[in-house]
């Protein structure tokens, strides 16, 4: 079982992607945002975090910086719409452990968090 942060400015995908995470047994944790995500993020440690890029006010990218910065060893998935090699490169360079464009299927989103488990695993 993983400690998840799931920052997903899209209510559905949020909720889905969250309860079925849960479904698996992982301790799931939204934010809407940016903003909220830096917060929780300074709350509590997480065994991982999910990011959308294209969020409000304070985006993805932001946010990848800041908990890279903070947070150097948690393990970052980034699982967005922007889909060229650019942003994908982009991305993985300033710290991004790996890369899920939308759509996308859970089953790659689930395998992702598995191995997030196994590295977190005492």
């Amino acid at each position: 079982m993983a400690d998840l942060l799931i920052v997903e400015d899209d209510a559905l995908l949020r909720e889905t992607v969250a309860e079925q995470l849960a479904q698996k047994g992982h301790v799931v944790t939204i934010a809407d945002g940016g903003i909220a995500a830096q917060r929780l993020l300074e709350q509590h440690r997480f065994d991982a975090m999910v990011l959308d890029l294209g969020l409000p006010v304070v985006g993805g990218i932001t946010v990848l910086k800041w908990a890279r910065q903070r947070f150097g060893a948690m393990p970052i998935m980034i699982l967005t719409a922007r889909d060229s090699i650019d942003d994908r490169v982009q991305g993985l360079e300033l710290g991004a452990d790996d890369y899920l464009v939308k759509p996308f299927a859970f089953a790659e989103l689930l395998a992702l968090v598995e191995i997030v488990k196994v590295d977190i695993q005492p």
